[in-house]
């Protein structure tokens, strides 16, 4: 069972994770690393979550709606208030997200809204099932929840309960995105990592967090597409 998993557990299978993710990303073509990626992350947690009792996935916050639990009407619980918060981050968060990128990406000039969003939305399922879902079961369905075992102390920030594991959590997610691509301004996904992963704690699961994700990658296309680099 996974309640009694050792400590050093989740950090083996992150390092094991990452190191693997890193090796695709130089060996196989951009066709086939996509899908590999993506089953990487997903194996934890069909390996440690998915396999075991419907208990377990939902403590992981991994239910997807209850398609991944065996009574599948009990995931429907919680979905309005998942919906609510996803709405209101999209408000608050996106247009200082936009603009945040184009800072630290020194991109300079008009937004070019008929270039910016073409071709982006055809991106659509591709950055939600491949890119979003399987980082976020992995990092925060499964890590997070593995690493709050550890790091039981916890502070309420905006009605969620949160610690040490969800900075931990974001610290490996932004290394794992450096060592895909060398870059030191890969390190910025540290930020929306805290956010996602409050919106895990928030929420109680990974349904709004998968979202959001997917979001702020398709604005990052489209703010690359229409923007000038300065």
């Amino acid at each position: 069972m996974i309640a009694t998993q050792k400590v050093w557990h989740p950090w083996v299978t992150a390092i094991v994770t990452i190191v693997a993710i890193a090796v695709m990303s130089k060996v196989l073509p951009p066709a086939a690393e996509g899908p590999a990626v993506a089953a990487a992350f997903l194996a934890p947690a069909w390996l440690w979550v998915w396999r075991h009792d419907d208990a377990i996935v939902k403590e992981h916050g991994v239910a997807l709606g209850g398609f991944m639990l065996h009574e599948r009407r009990e995931g429907l619980v919680g979905t309005w208030r998942a919906l609510i918060v996803l709405i209101v981050v999209t408000i608050i968060v996106l247009v200082p997200y936009a603009f945040g990128y184009r800072l630290w990406f020194h991109m300079n000039g008009p937004v070019h809204w008929a270039n910016a969003w073409r071709g982006v939305l055809a991106e659509a399922p591709g950055q939600l099932l491949m890119v979003a879902l399987p980082e976020e079961v992995f990092f925060r369905g499964y890590l997070q929840t593995a690493l709050d075992r550890q790091f039981t102390t916890k502070v309420r920030i905006l009605g969620a309960n949160v610690g040490l594991s969800l900075v931990i959590t974001s610290a490996i997610f932004a290394i794992g995105h450096v060592l895909t691509r060398p870059s030191p301004e890969r390190l910025a996904v540290f930020i929306p990592s805290l956010l996602f992963g409050w919106m895990r704690a928030r929420t109680g699961g990974v349904g709004a967090s998968i979202l959001f994700h997917a979001l702020c990658n398709l604005l990052a296309a489209a703010l690359v597409r229409g923007l000038t680099p300065g």
